[in-house]
């Protein structure tokens, strides 16, 4: 917890208790099926928590806005984000059953009520959402053409309504397929750990 304690100062007793909590949860689906790799459970909050939460450094989402998380699987970005803002309301999709199942528990015990889960694929699901959010599901032009009719245009928050993907490396040869305005975010100008020196956030306006 001190690693988000880090960056979110501001956190109100509920999510401290939240965020507290996540670790015994994933470690012990974990144990069960391989959610996270083994290696990585142990950084949970710096690879997965903190990772996710990289969207708030972007983005505050205002009380009421949809926001669907494509290819969630272990429930990353949207649980996190789900904490971090939970007035918004969050669609997490994945396509594999095993792991919504694991998503809808943790969202049960974490008692988020701002939380909807459904084993789909992304291009088969109905509704209209103001944000897309993912962490590299595929590469960025196939992605935006499974979601981008699922965005409404304008939006009531900072950002104009549209995609906000995580993603690491050099992404210049992705993007260059991509026929949409974008600006990237640099995940090493909000976090210090060296994890984050080559991760993204790519933001696509509708």
């Amino acid at each position: 917890m001190d690693i988000i304690h880090k960056y979110f100062k501001n956190l109100t007793s509920e999510q401290e208790r939240k965020f507290t909590e996540m670790y015994g949860l994933y470690t012990d689906w974990n144990s069960k099926i391989n959610l996270i790799s083994r290696k990585d459970i142990d950084q949970l909050y710096i690879k997965h928590i903190l990772h996710s939460l990289a969207i708030a450094k972007v983005m505050e989402f205002r009380p009421g806005t949809r926001v669907l998380d494509v290819g969630t699987g272990g429930g990353f970005p949207g649980i996190p984000l789900a904490v971090m803002f939970p007035e918004a309301e969050f669609t997490l999709v994945d396509s594999i059953g095993k792991k919504i199942n694991v998503v809808s528990d943790v969202a049960e015990k974490l008692e988020l009520s701002n939380v909807k889960t459904i084993n789909a694929r992304a291009e088969d699901l109905p509704g209209n959402f103001d944000f897309v959010v993912s962490r590299a599901v595929t590469e960025m032009p196939k992605f935006i053409k499974w979601v981008w009719d699922k965005i409404i245009p304008k939006g009531e928050n900072a950002l104009p309504n549209g995609i906000l993907y995580l993603k690491g490396g050099d992404l210049k040869e992705e993007l260059k397929a991509v026929n949409k305005p974008y600006i990237i975010y640099d995940l090493n100008e909000f976090f210090d750990e060296e994890f984050f020196d080559t991760k993204k956030i790519v933001y696509f306006q509708k």
